[in-house]
């Protein structure tokens, strides 16, 4: 009973960093990039649009990167690029934030399985009166348990990681699209010029 008490924390904890990981995947940015874009795409050769939705983004309180690639954007032509691809680096920090931890948590999650299993039996064999059937439930318990937390844990690595090549993407096709809209030399906002 204690190994499977045992198993189930450590499968959880497992599981619960995967979705940590999948939430910050998820969480990279405030705004859809590719709703975005398909709605800018929708509006094309309407660059007056540039700043209401500046102003918009401003707005928005969880649109920090957005706000940010919108000021790099409205950078001197001189220092736009680096400051754009500053901006894309970011985000690609962002969506890759503990891009490991599924991976590393169901190798941990099937190996404590195992490992409970193998003590389960070894303790169960070391007692007095052997019940094998007791032992072999309880190490199927655990094993269970384990491979179960593995298996979370793989499909939160999977799914994060095809949402954030999905952001990546629809990250560059935004700023593609806004650079055709970006005015030159654009002053800063609260600036005093």
């Amino acid at each position: 009973m204690l190994l499977t008490a045992l198993g189930i924390v450590i499968s959880a904890s497992c599981v619960y960093a995967s979705l940590r990981r999948l939430w910050l995947a998820a969480d990279a940015t405030g705004l859809d990039a590719g709703e975005l874009a398909s709605e800018l795409r929708a509006t094309s050769g309407r660059a007056g649009l540039w700043g209401p939705l500046r102003a918009e983004i401003e707005r928005e309180p969880g649109a920090d990167w957005e706000r940010d690639l919108f000021t790099s954007l409205a950078a001197p032509s001189e220092a736009r690029v680096a400051l754009v691809n500053e901006q894309l680096a970011e985000l690609d920090y962002r969506a890759q934030r503990w891009a490991r931890v599924p991976r590393v948590c169901a190798s941990v999650s099937s190996s404590s399985g195992f490992l409970l299993a193998a003590l389960a039996v070894s303790a169960a064999l070391a007692s007095n009166d052997v019940d094998i059937n007791a032992a072999l439930v309880a190490a199927i318990n655990v094993v269970t348990i384990g491979l179960s937390g593995t298996a979370f844990c793989v499909a939160s690595h999977v799914r994060a990681g095809a949402m954030t090549r999905a952001r990546l993407a629809s990250a560059d096709a935004l700023v593609e699209r806004l650079e055709a809209w970006a005015p030159a030399g654009e002053p800063a906002p609260h600036s005093k010029t």
